[in-house]
């Protein structure tokens, strides 16, 4: 079994309580060196455990462990800093995954926005000031599209309608997929995937009135010839590794 770990924004503490139970019986770990805390990495690991600092690998190398680590029956964990959602180089490793048939799950992280929040002592979100929060980047080594942000509405599935014809009048079209989260990572979590003209009727279906996210980005399409970050690229060379040869 393969598992997506968030480990948190640095603090060894700062990880979630099903994360730390899943490394600690983990036979392998792959942690991202550049920026994981090896102190959780040491806190956390067992002491016969395989550990592979991703930033000395390719993304190649790093799918040779996890497909080796499957057919020998071993638990795997692949320690991302934050939360692997974001940032996370996350969605070559997921496709490889699933054209294999290798079972992984994902455990979500404390990103650093939200311990940057809680260093700072404040909210990011005000009643009648601040209700919107933007995660984005500079340009870099991985160009980006301003025009395919992520999208994602809080406290907003009481009116699902209302808020399917706002996206309708800022340009999304009909037949865009949307997702629906209700309750996520409960045990009665439900996972709704639609399109915009849709959304409303699903919502009312299943009677979800409450405690859900919408979600909409070009990441809900199944895009073949979607590139790969560039952080684990075999022709990449970074600060902690170069290019063979």
């Amino acid at each position: 079994m393969i598992y997506f770990i968030g480990a948190g924004s640095g603090d060894p503490d700062l990880i979630t309580v099903k994360g730390a139970d899943i490394l600690k019986r983990s036979d392998v770990i792959i942690y991202a060196g550049s920026l994981v805390n090896f102190d959780l990495v040491k806190k956390y690991s067992r002491s016969d455990c395989k550990l592979f600092n991703s930033a000395e690998m390719n993304l190649n190398e790093i799918l040779n462990v996890m497909k080796k680590s499957h057919d020998e029956k071993l638990l795997l964990s692949r320690l991302h800093t934050g939360d692997p959602s974001i940032f996370g180089a996350l969605t070559e490793q997921i496709n490889y995954l699933n054209a294999n048939n290798i079972p992984f799950e994902i455990i979500p992280g404390v990103s650093s926005f939200s311990a940057a929040a809680a260093s700072l002592k404040i909210s990011y979100t005000i009643p009648e000031l601040s209700q919107k929060i933007i995660i984005s980047r500079i340009n870099g080594n991985t160009p980006f599209n301003n025009d395919n942000a992520a999208e994602i509405y809080f406290l907003s599935s009481g009116n699902i309608k209302a808020l399917c014809e706002k996206l309708l009048s800022h340009g999304h079209s009909l037949d865009e997929k949307i997702a629906l989260v209700y309750k996520a990572s409960w045990p009665d979590e439900k996972i709704i995937i639609s399109t915009i003209n849709k959304l409303p009727e699903q919502a009312d279906k299943h009677g979800i009135k409450n405690h859900a996210l919408i979600i909409l980005g070009e990441f809900l399409n199944n895009n073949a010839s979607r590139k790969n970050s560039r952080l684990y690229d075999p022709e990449f060379s970074n600060n902690f590794r170069s290019v063979h040869s």
